[in-house]
């Protein structure tokens, strides 16, 4: 038995569909075209500063020319944001054409370099086409696979082999989620990663119960 098959699943929501994203980056691009608004970070955009806080203290491990990837990228702002600190290997991808589209407007009048790419992450020939990576990064792609009303198991399992194919056996795979809790995690990936640390998030107290809104994890593969 996989550890993808000893969690729960999520219900599912429209959050999980190829047409919600569509749709939500069509208006995001018109905002931007008349407004030069970016958009909105999907959740906690806290997260994001403390992800790129956290690789900036790993020049052990992470140099600023090594191959990054963020999966779902979006707007695009979290590669935006990690070229401003000085790294220069940066590729985004995202299943939404329009979300691609937003991005590279954003990076063009920024005048930064970053690579972006549609690119459907279960499909295991582009995945493999993209290349291989020192950090592979995502912030809420893993949530939605896990609310598509379809066949989220499937594509949860099909997702993590994504992620394994395209970490170097020496990477690091950071993973922020606001739908699963850390032992939920690192059981779903468990059979190909373990986990490396934990990058601490803000608690809440409800009811005498100490929790996170987020869970952000860094794995590296077996």
């Amino acid at each position: 038995m996989s550890g993808a098959d000893q969690v729960e699943e999520l219900e599912s929501s429209e959050l999980g569909t190829k047409e919600y994203w569509e749709a939500s980056y069509d208006t995001e691009i018109q905002n931007y075209k008349d407004h030069g608004d970016v958009g909105e970070v999907w959740f906690d955009e806290d997260s994001q500063l403390r992800i790129i806080r956290w690789i900036e203290k790993q020049e052990d491990r992470i140099k600023q020319d090594d191959a990054i990837i963020d999966l779902g990228s979006g707007n695009g702002m979290m590669l935006v944001e990690l070229a401003r600190e000085g790294y220069s290997n940066l590729t985004g991808v995202d299943y939404s054409p329009k979300a691609i589209e937003l991005a590279k407007a954003i990076c063009t009048d920024q005048e930064l370099s970053i690579t972006y790419k549609v690119a459907d992450l279960l499909d295991d020939a582009v995945v493999r086409s993209l290349g291989k990576f020192s950090v592979v990064h995502d912030k809420g792609t893993y949530d939605a696979i896990s609310l598509n009303p379809d066949d989220s198991k499937t594509m949860r399992e099909l997702y993590i082999g994504a992620v394994r194919q395209l970490l170097r056996d020496d990477g690091m795979f950071i993973l922020t989620s606001c739908n699963w809790t850390q032992a939920e995690l690192v059981k779903s990936f468990a059979e190909h990663f373990v986990l490396h640390v934990v990058i601490p998030t803000p608690t809440f107290k409800f009811g005498g119960s100490v929790g996170n809104v987020v869970t952000s994890v860094v794995f590296v593969k077996k």
